[in-house]
């Protein structure tokens, strides 16, 4: 492993990771710079080695929040999946197994899947059909994606999500869809790559920051007890730099205020599930991973769904327009929900 991924793993050790499983020209560069937005240049440069078959390639470069894994040595003899596999143990993950429709020769990809299912049963993986227009007659294009699915699926043992995806330089179909797949086990993925509306109030400016503290108040929800201390000091802490961001005062009175505004009723109902949550993570073996996985992911959502409130609210401060309650919690709502999709 290069010195570049050591120390990302050592900064990052819980990152979220996408593997693009595909052949030389699937579209996998294609697709990376259309989800995160990044010109050739600066995903040339980011891609680095990680094993002896695939390069790694974290986003954001500063301070990383997901990972995508490339490997390409797909087609080579002796192709091994277990180094690549190691770098998926993640807290979440997925693969993306990438096929041309006018290309029918996929036996290096079913067999990659056939060994990534006898090693890693759970793992996600969803099927990508690219390169649409080569084919641009529909029956020929259903055909081609058909039999390329069968044939994906029947490797990796069962049933697969698909998607056609078109990955031009100018405009990219599908990416929605993808995020929405990615968004039922990786919900920080999806509301890192932007898949939320737009509604013009600037929190595209903080979103990353936001991820960065729901991510450590799910990493310190996975063990017992810790989780009660440290969860609410992270939200604390998220609260301050926002309020710094927005160059708003941050005290008691204004914490308060804007507690009222987002309702108590929601912070009791989340409180009483967190405390169950937490002497769950206390019964042992089943508790202590399906609790704490639960308690993880609740705080994540819980997190998020906060420091997205925080903002609206803030920004109101800020400007002397204050948010009117029900749309604060509206938002506060359909935050939650988004992150908690799982």
């Amino acid at each position: 492993m290069t010195d570049h991924a050591a120390n990302a793993d050592r900064t990052a050790p819980s990152l979220p990771v996408i593997w693009l499983l595909g052949k030389t020209g699937a579209g996998k560069s294609s697709l990376v710079r259309a989800l995160t937005g990044l010109d050739a240049i600066a995903l040339g440069s980011g891609f680095a080695p990680c094993t002896r078959s695939a390069d790694i390639f974290d986003f954001p470069q500063d301070r990383p929040l997901m990972r995508f894994l490339d490997t390409r040595g797909l087609g080579e003899a002796g192709y091994d999946a277990a180094e690549d596999l190691a770098q998926c143990e993640a807290r979440s993950h997925a693969i993306l197994a990438m096929a041309r429709l006018d290309d029918p020769a996929q036996s290096d990809l079913e067999a990659a899947l056939r060994e990534v299912r006898r090693r890693r049963p759970g793992i996600r993986i969803i099927v990508l059909h690219t390169a649409a227009a080569e084919l641009p007659e529909p029956q020929a294009r259903f055909r081609a994606r058909a039999a390329t699915q069968a044939r994906l699926e029947k490797a990796a043992g069962g049933a697969l999500p698909g998607l056609e995806m078109s990955l031009g330089e100018d405009e990219t179909q599908g990416l929605d869809a993808l995020c929405d797949l990615l968004g039922e086990t990786m919900p920080e993925v999806a509301l890192l790559l932007g898949r939320e509306a737009r509604d013009g109030d600037g929190f595209d400016a903080v979103r990353r920051e936001v991820l960065r503290y729901a991510g450590a108040a799910a990493a310190a929800d996975l063990a017992p007890l810790v989780g009660m201390a440290a969860v609410p000091g992270v939200q604390a802490a998220m609260l301050r730099r926002l309020a710094q961001h927005h160059h708003v005062d941050w005290n008691r009175a204004r914490a308060a205020e804007f507690a009222a505004a987002l309702g108590l009723g929601a912070a009791l109902r989340y409180g009483v599930g967190y405390a169950l949550r937490q002497a769950a993570k206390l019964v042992p073996v089943a508790g202590q991973t399906l609790g704490a996985a639960a308690a993880g992911a609740a705080s994540f959502a819980a997190t998020y769904a906060l420091g997205r409130a925080a903002h609206r609210w803030l920004a109101g401060q800020a400007s002397g327009a204050p948010v009117p309650e029900a749309e604060l919690r509206a938002l506060y709502r359909d935050a939650l929900k988004r992150a908690a999709r799982r």
